[in-house]
Order: structure tokens, then C-alpha cells, then sequence
């Protein structure tokens, strides 16, 4: 079994920035892709990013890119979500995932294992 638990979220004014991290436990954190996802009230769950087990590959949807940015520290079972110039439609629940065959993408059904969710709100 694998456990991810996400922290950082709040409330931040247009503009700012926050940095979210998820603590993995359970397997060897460094086998895992790792992705984060957001889901908004009465929308679908939405891929945000994702980085490889090297970390060597990176990949955002496009409204984050350039704002946004996914960092691995295997030594630390950590994965982080940078998160800069938000904008209030950046508000969500966002969801830590991992990924055990290293090949997951932008679909959530690729991923094994989920985090909670911590909630970022960003106003205008």
C-alpha cells in the first residue's frame, strides 16, 4: 500500500503563489510517477501535471504552464506543486497521485493511489 497526504493549500489573493507537497509512505517513493490533479465545485477532476520517477519529464496542461511547477525530492518521499501568478480559477481541491508503472499521463485512471486533496483558494 502506498500513502500520499498533501499540505500547503490556503487562501491567496490573485497573483500570489503557494507550493503543495505530498508525503508518500509505504513503497520505495523513487518507483513511483507522480501527478497532480485538481477538481473544482460541480466540474471534473483535472489533470494539473505529472513527472516521471527520474524527474527528468515534466508535462502540465496548458493553463498552468509557465506558472506551474511539479519537483520530485526522491530523498525526501516528497513531490511539490509550485504554483505562481495563481489566478482564481485556479481554485480547487488538488489531489497528489502515483503512478506504478511509470507510464501514466493526463487520465486519472492511469494512477494507483491518491492523496485526499488540500484545498487552494485564490481570490480576486
Amino acid at each position: 500500500q502506498v500513502q500520499l497526504v498533501e499540505s500547503g493549500g490556503g487562501l491567496v489573493q490573485a497573483g500570489g503563489s503557494l507550493t503543495l507537497s505530498c508525503a508518500t509512505s509505504g513503497r520505495a517513493f523513487s518507483n513511483y510517477r507522480m501527478g497532480w490533479f485538481r477538481q473544482a465545485p460541480g466540474k471534473e477532476r483535472e489533470f494539473v501535471a505529472v513527472i516521471s520517477r527520474s524527474g527528468l519529464m515534466t508535462s502540465y496542461r496548458d493553463s498552468v504552464k509557465g506558472r506551474f511547477t511539479i519537483s520530485r525530492g526522491n530523498a525526501k518521499n516528497t513531490v511539490f506543486l509550485q504554483m505562481n501568478s495563481l489566478h482564481p480559477e485556479d481554485t480547487a481541491v488538488y489531489y497528489c497521485a502515483a503512478d506504478l508503472s511509470n507510464t501514466a499521463m493526463a487520465d486519472s485512471r492511469e494512477y494507483d493511489y491518491w492523496g485526499q486533496g488540500t484545498q487552494v483558494t485564490v481570490s480576486s
